[in-house]
């Protein structure tokens, strides 16, 4: 009896014993497993496989952004022979605004009529340096200037810009208070950072029948403008649903003409006017189109008179470096 009632101990004794090992087994082989499990999907993910196909992906979209800008810049390009130049009978020009609404002309001088925006226009932009901004300004100058006195608006070459996304417009206003203007920039400012630098080239100049004379502009390196459009409206999720621009679009006023060019005959005609106008773009193109520059600044500008990038107006800029994902 004493020496089963030892034996039944020791059985007792084994059993507990070898309960908590086969426990830390199970932990151990579960935990080991789980390390696997997660070194092998990192593996997975950082395998050349998935790059390749991430690095594919990415291929594929900056093609479809090059395709979608040449098909707008095409059809840019037909708007001035389709239309006319309806500027020359003083009709609508920039953001649905007429040129009476944004320049005078008075004892042959040009004057830009400055109107109070209420609430300000809230604008992103990509900012062009006077490295690369002045050499372009000088070209529109030396070709245009001859043919049009008194009749020409140069954009100033300190803000030459990319519209990019506006948080607030003139034909859609989204009142801010000052807390939600700061709040905006800061998101602008977080965006900046995490873009590189972009690389571009003048892809073409271009004249629009309401007499804006562009520079249309494409992304060699970096994010193209539909990436950045997209990066701003999701920290901007209050601005107006319809922009002003197409999202592909990447361009740059270069100057707006407000009358007919002069042209050799005493008494031109609106077909005479048509093409000297088609002659100056393509002598411009030869000398500047394929333009490299280098773009790093992005700003958020609070304009309180409308257009005022465009015109000089008042405005507060808030510059922002691309980043590169630099903290």
């Amino acid at each position: 009896m004493t020496k089963m009632k030892k034996v039944e101990m020791g059985t007792a004794t084994t059993s507990a014993i070898r309960a908590p090992n086969w426990r830390k087994a199970v932990l151990f082989w579960t935990i080991s497993l789980t390390i696997f499990y997660s070194l092998f999907q990192m593996g997975l993910r950082n395998s050349p496989s998935t790059s390749s196909s991430s690095s594919s992906s990415s291929s594929d979209h900056f093609v479809n952004y090059a395709e979608q800008s040449t098909r707008l810049y095409n059809k840019m390009e037909l708007d001035l022979e389709i239309k006319g130049p309806v500027f020359l009978k003083q009709g609508e020009t920039s953001q649905s605004l007429s040129l009476s609404d944004l320049f005078t002309i008075k004892n042959g001088n040009i004057s830009p009529v400055l109107k109070v925006a209420n609430p300000p226009v809230r604008a992103n932009v990509l900012h062009l340096s006077t490295e690369y901004s002045v050499p372009v300004s000088k070209a529109v100058k030396n070709v245009f200037g001859p043919y049009f006195q008194n009749t020409i608006w140069f954009q100033d070459s300190k803000l030459y810009h990319f519209s990019m996304f506006h948080a607030s417009h003139h034909i859609v206003s989204v009142p801010a208070t000052e807390d939600e203007v700061e709040a905006e920039a800061a998101g602008v400012n977080a965006v900046a950072n995490e873009l590189c630098p972009l690389e571009i080239v003048l892809d073409r100049v271009l004249l629009t029948s309401t007499g804006v004379l562009l520079g249309c502009w494409k992304v060699k390196s970096g994010d193209d403008p539909i990436t950045i459009r997209s990066k701003l409206r999701s920290v901007l999720p209050r601005a107006p649903e319809k922009q002003l621009y197409d999202a592909a679009i990447l361009h740059t006023s270069l100057a707006r003409l407000l009358g007919p060019p002069i042209s050799p005959k005493e008494e031109a005609g609106s077909d005479d006017h048509l093409k000297l106008l088609r002659e100056l773009v393509a002598k411009l193109n030869n000398q500047i189109r394929g333009f490299k520059a280098i773009v790093s600044e992005l700003w958020y500008v609070e304009e309180f008179d409308l257009l005022a990038l465009a015109l000089g107006g008042r405005m507060k800029i808030r510059s922002f470096k691309l980043g590169c994902g630099k903290s």
